[in-house]
C-alpha cells in the first residue's frame, strides 16, 4: 500500500494498537496508553484515529481536527497518532488488522481495548478472526469489569487468558491470547466532554463504532 502513513517498525517490535474516533481525545486515553506501554511491555503504541462512521446520522468532528487534538494531548516519544484507517479505506477492526498484518508481518501487534469493548466484542465484525490472529490487551474501566469477564468472548476464549502477572508476555504469545488488566482509571469520557461543550462537530449519542469499537 502506497503512502500508508505508518512509522518504521523493525521485525519483532512490540506495538500496541488503540483504535477509536478520539472525539475528543482526553487524559483517559493518555492514561491507558501509558499503562499499556508499561504493563504489556510494549515498545510503542499507535493511536488509530478512525474516519467517519457512515452508519451514524451525525458523524464525529473532522478527522484533521481530531488528529491535531490527539497529537497535542499525547506527547510521548513512543506513541504515534495515525490516520491509517482513512488511508486504507477501513472502518472495521478486522479489516484494519488484516491489512496491518500483511504490511508488517513481523511486527508483534497487540490490540488494546477497554473492558466495555470486551463485553460487546461478540458483536464486532469477524470478532473470532481478530481474537485468533492478534493478541488482545483488555484494560478494565469503571463499571465494566463484571460484564466483560462474563461476556461471550471471555467465556469462549477463557482457556487462552493470560494472568495479569504475566501481562508482559502477551506481545510474544501466539494468538489466541488475551490479558485482562485492572488499573486505576480516570473518570472521564469523550461523551462527557462533548456533552459539556467546547468540542466542535455534530455528534451521535452513542459512543461506539458499528463493529462495537469504542469511539471515546
Amino acid at each position: 500500500m502506497q503512502n500508508n502513513g505508518l512509522p518504521p517498525a523493525p521485525p519483532g517490535r512490540k506495538v500496541g494498537l488503540l483504535g477509536g474516533s478520539f472525539d475528543p481525545p482526553h487524559e483517559g486515553h493518555v492514561h491507558i496508553t501509558l499503562e499499556a506501554l508499561k504493563r504489556f511491555g510494549l515498545d510503542e503504541v499507535w493511536w488509530l484515529v478512525s474516519p467517519h462512521n457512515p452508519l451514524k446520522a451525525h458523524g464525529p468532528a473532522p478527522l484533521v481536527k481530531r488528529m491535531e487534538a490527539a497529537r497535542e494531548i499525547m506527547r510521548h516519544p513512543r506513541v504515534r497518532v495515525l490516520d491509517f484507517e482513512a488511508r486504507a479505506g477501513s472502518r472495521y477492526t478486522a479489516r484494519t488488522l488484516n491489512i496491518l498484518l500483511r504490511i508488517r508481518p513481523r511486527v508483534r501487534f497487540v490490540w488494546l481495548m477497554g473492558a466495555d469493548n470486551l463485553a460487546g466484542f461478540h458483536r464486532w465484525e469477524n470478532w473470532r478472526w481478530i481474537m485468533e490472529n492478534v493478541p488482545i490487551g483488555v484494560i478494565a474501566r469503571p463499571g465494566d469489569r463484571i460484564s466483560a469477564r462474563f461476556s461471550p468472548a471471555a467465556r469462549r476464549y477463557r482457556a487462552f487468558r493470560l494472568p495479569a502477572e504475566k501481562a508482559r508476555l502477551l506481545p510474544v504469545r501466539r494468538p489466541p491470547a488475551w490479558c485482562f488488566l485492572n488499573i486505576p482509571m480516570l473518570g472521564i469520557s469523550s461523551t462527557q466532554l462533548r456533552a459539556a461543550g467546547g468540542w466542535g462537530g455534530r455528534h451521535a449519542a452513542s459512543s461506539r463504532l458499528p463493529d462495537g469499537r469504542e469511539c471515546a
